[in-house]
């Protein structure tokens, strides 16, 4: 089978996720895309461009497009060439949920809901939705109603349940296995448990929490160090610059990595992951950490609990009543390890996902009587 899979907002995770995918695929599949910036003007214009791409590119099978692109007028534009072509969106993040940090909102317009309507239009319009977790395709589908209803007149309110009823959950496939080839040949020995931060330096991730938790326990002398490797884009909040002077000498490694070997080293030295992020719709940073062996502190919300086993629930996660630096001050004095995960993201490596990713796209490409099959391994 040939797949054309269009990505107006080629970077990061997303550009990881299309390359990986198509590097595992037993299918050929095509890469359609554009330069990871400039994302509102993505979601308006990229659909332009790379349609006429699409029309100089021999007819594909089946079309697998993201969240970034409007896909109404993708195939409206490539109407000739895409007629009869089955499509599947997948969501890797949505515009009706996303928390917007200050900086993103319009004072005059308060939030612009015709990014969320882009969303909208588009699940409206492909055959399969399909979502990176539960959690994700959840909220979107419980936001849908009351988004509808904030328009005049003329809504189609049952467009929200036919959007459902073609959504499945397609868990986002990760190259797991390359942070094998970093793995250290034999331990450190006793040391000072290391924290780890390898999370976006964005709003979304609530840093400040994080660090205020850090600051406590450097009062209180609880001995610890951390590695805050995550990327920044230039507008970090101020927290960072302050957590680097006011944590000192605890800091073992400050700043974004640009080779993988030495981000790879850094997750499979780090003891804990204490995460405290607002906004989740996957969370690949805290898989590729679990994978590593790193012990998680999680928020009982967003997508975090479906990395943890059943067994493991208690211990791994905090709920929003507890506080998380009496939760962090007890795992870094127990030292235990991260034992009582036992592998369970590896599920997510593309030796494992890639042929469920082939068994359904292939089953969106057939069609059969418009009924999208359901993926039934999560």
């Amino acid at each position: 089978m040939r797949i054309t899979l269009v990505e107006p907002y080629f970077t990061g995770s997303h550009a990881a996720w299309a390359r990986e995918y198509a590097a595992h695929s037993s299918h050929e599949v095509e890469l359609l895309t554009l330069p990871g910036r400039n994302w509102k003007w993505r979601m308006h214009g990229g659909a332009v461009t790379l349609a006429s791409r699409f029309l100089e590119q021999p007819r594909p099978d089946l079309i697998l497009a993201t969240d970034m692109l409007d896909l109404t007028t993708f195939l409206a534009l490539t109407r000739n060439q895409s007629h009869g072509i089955r499509t599947a969106l997948y969501f890797h993040e949505n515009q009706l949920t996303y928390p917007w940090s200050p900086s993103d909102q319009d004072p005059a317009l308060q939030r612009d809901l015709h990014y969320g309507f882009i969303n909208y239009a588009s699940a409206l319009a492909a055959d399969a939705v399909l979502f990176n977790s539960r959690y994700h395709r959840d909220s979107f589908l419980g936001a849908l109603p009351a988004f509808l209803k904030g328009f005049p007149d003329a809504v189609d309110a049952d467009s929200a349940a036919r959007i459902g009823e073609k959504s499945r959950v397609l868990p986002l496939g990760l190259d797991l296995r390359k942070l094998d080839r970093h793995r250290p040949q034999a331990g450190e020995g006793a040391r000072v448990p290391l924290l780890l931060w390898n999370h976006r330096w964005e709003f979304d991730k609530a840093p400040e929490p994080f660090f205020e938790a850090l600051y406590q326990l450097a009062d209180e002398g609880v001995e610890f160090e951390v590695a805050v490797v995550g990327e920044s884009f230039g507008r970090a909040p101020g927290v960072f610059r302050q957590a680097r002077e006011r944590l000192g000498c605890r800091v073992v490694q400050w700043g974004f990595l640009e080779r993988f070997s030495d981000y790879a080293a850094w997750l499979w030295r780090a003891d804990i992951l204490p995460v405290t992020s607002r906004q989740e719709f996957f969370g690949a940073s805290a898989v590729q950490a679990l994978y590593c062996g790193c012990r998680p502190l999680f928020p009982d919300r967003l997508a975090y609990p479906e990395h943890v086993p059943v067994q493991a629930l208690e211990k791994v996660l905090y709920r929003e009543e507890e506080a998380l630096v009496d939760r962090l001050r007890t795992l870094i004095l127990d030292r235990e390890d991260g034992a009582l995960l036992d592998g369970f993201v590896e599920r997510y490596d593309w030796e494992k996902l890639a042929p469920v990713y082939d068994s359904f796209l292939e089953g969106v490409a057939a069609g059969v009587d418009g009924v999208v099959p359901e993926v039934t391994a999560w």
